[in-house]
């Protein structure tokens, strides 16, 4: 009995000096991405996930830290996070759960993860409009919807020229009120995100007027346009092609156009950055002009954010343990980014804002 007393504290007090000397997060990553995910062990700072290319970017934050502020288990866990939008008034973050048709809620006093919608129509994309109202583009059913201020939601489009939409899939709104989506068709490809159905329109981005009148913004050079964000000053607007999803000899970059007539057409059209050996999805301005992109499929070394500067270098790359599909900056000061990792949701304080309305 005393044998055995006095190996437990052997092997106790082994244990202990081992965890004293141990580093505070493993070393075998040097991005950590293999960290203790539940934030129960320490990571030392600065965040050990970022790989600075440029000394152009400032954007780290030394003493912040990158959180897994959520992560379902069992019947709750996402099958595939897309869509966050950040709800300043109401304190919380929206995202979607495509697969399981469902949007989540997460409560930034307290972090709580409730359910916030369900027959969300496999809803992808959300943002808000210019009077703070959300809006959700959805896959199942073909359509762009806006939620009023009294909870009922406006059906804003789900036909061009007569004929039903792809799969509306993100969107971003003008500050002359106009809201530009994209509709790559994603959701009518299988059962997954949606259902099977037959393409009836190109893949386009349109502008919906806030008179409730649609116009095509672009058709190509994009074969699946998909995130969409405008520049700060409106006078650019990004847009994913993640058309490699096709294919590997299909593009996987973001094009930049130029924003004419006053706010209402798109001109030119050249490839702001390439994303291969994997493609980005979801993108976001910062007040500076750079573009944040989420980024992922290449391999585990593609998966976390890119930052690229207005004239396209890139100039940081946040490594992530998940594939992120799209992104959004919030909290009170629109400085904290929020990124929908596959699975998960992560977050992290930068030295940026985001420019989009919050």
């Amino acid at each position: 009995m005393e044998m055995g007393r006095r190996n437990f504290l052997a092997a106790a007090a082994a244990t202990a000096a081992a965890a004293a000397t141990a580093p505070l997060a493993s070393a075998a990553d040097k991005f950590a991405r293999d960290r203790d995910w539940t934030g129960d062990t320490p990571v030392t700072y600065p965040e050990p996930a970022w790989d600075v290319r440029d000394k152009r970017f400032t954007g780290v934050q030394g003493n912040a830290t990158l959180q897994r502020i959520w992560h379902g288990m069992g019947n709750d866990r996402a099958l595939w996070c897309e869509g966050p939008v950040w709800m300043g008034d109401w304190g919380c973050l929206i995202w979607s759960d495509i697969p399981n048709h469902r949007t989540l809620r997460w409560n930034e006093d307290d972090g709580h993860v409730s359910v916030y919608q369900t027959e969300s129509g496999y809803s992808n994309g959300h943002t808000r409009d210019n009077q703070g109202r959300l809006v959700a583009l959805e896959h199942d059913t073909r359509r762009v919807r806006r939620r009023e201020y009294d909870g009922s939601w406006t059906v804003l489009i789900d036909k061009f020229d007569g004929k039903k939409l792809n799969a509306p899939n993100d969107a971003a709104v003008h500050s002359d009120g106009s809201i530009w989506f994209t509709d790559p068709g994603y959701g009518i490809l299988g059962p997954y995100e949606g259902h099977k159905a037959e393409f009836e329109l190109p893949t386009r981005v349109y502008r919906l007027d806030p008179s409730g009148k649609a116009t095509v913004a672009a058709e190509g050079p994009m074969r699946r346009p998909n995130g969409i964000c405008f520049s700060p000053d409106f006078k650019r607007c990004y847009v994913v092609d993640t058309g490699a999803t096709d294919g590997p000899q299909y593009p996987a970059n973001i094009i930049v156009f130029d924003v004419v007539s006053n706010g209402t057409a798109l001109r030119g059209g050249k490839v702001f950055a390439d994303f291969k050996p994997g493609f980005t999805d979801g993108i976001r301005c910062d007040t500076d002009g750079n573009v944040w992109c989420g980024w992922g499929w290449g391999g585990v070394d593609t998966d976390g954010v890119r930052v690229h500067a207005p004239s396209g270098e890139l100039l940081a790359f946040l490594h992530t343990p998940e594939v992120v599909a799209n992104l959004c900056f919030g909290g009170t000061k629109r400085n904290r980014l929020f990124m929908t990792g596959s699975t998960s949701i992560y977050a992290l304080y930068v030295n940026a804002v985001g420019a989009a309305l919050s």
